[in-house]
């Protein structure tokens, strides 16, 4: 059985297109293979931004930590532990003024922890997680993939990558402000996309 954890990001909810391409990968990935299923649901959380105090308690032993760093701590502690247990990551990913939603990189800077999720070699950067795999349901307004405004794309591979992964897969359902037409054609081909991935996981 798979550990899956979905990370979903929209701020609208379960009514969120990323949400429900996630959820067509979900059930799709359910009738294939036996899963454990958990859920972060970023809306619903108010982690905020990283500060300088979050990130001294991170640099300070777990034994020697106040209350406070306690506190400020458990939050990364708690989201890098998620994604250590997961064998498969799914993100529900909305594009939000060209970029990645606020809660999203939120999420992202409480992962990438020195000596835990990665670390510093003479050689360079070297990723500690391993063995995993990315599937990223990026749901758009406009169309931008493949072309230079998807800065989405090449941050999430850059940073899956920096922390070890390196298998990472995206599902794209774009121009969904276009027109019924075209966000309906949009969900057609991301579905055909899903169903080619989790073929290929099962092959």
């Amino acid at each position: 059985m798979k550990n899956v954890l979905v990370v979903n990001s929209s701020i609208n909810g379960e009514q969120g297109n990323s949400n429900k391409l996630v959820q067509d990968f979900l059930r799709q990935l359910g009738d294939e293979q036996q899963v454990e299923i958990e859920t972060l649901d970023l809306s619903k959380r108010n982690i905020g931004h990283l500060s300088a105090e979050e990130m001294q308690s991170w640099m300070t032993a777990p034994e020697e930590r106040n209350d406070v760093q306690k506190a400020l701590a458990s939050l990364s502690d708690d989201f890098v532990y998620q994604v250590q247990q997961a064998d498969v990551i799914v993100l529900g990913v909305p594009m939000y003024n060209f970029g990645v939603p606020s809660t999203l990189k939120a999420w992202i800077d409480r992962i990438a922890r020195a000596g835990i999720t990665f670390r510093y070699t003479e050689n360079g950067p070297q990723g500690l997680l391993e063995n995993k795999k990315v599937y990223v349901m990026a749901a758009r307004g406009g169309m931008y993939a493949g072309t230079a405004k998807d800065s989405q794309t090449t941050y999430l591979n850059d940073f899956f990558a920096f922390v070890g992964i390196t298998d990472v897969e995206f599902v794209y359902a774009e121009g969904l402000a276009m027109g019924a037409e075209t966000a309906n054609s949009a969900f057609e081909q991301a579905n055909e996309k899903i169903i080619e991935l989790i073929n290929k996981t099962a092959a």
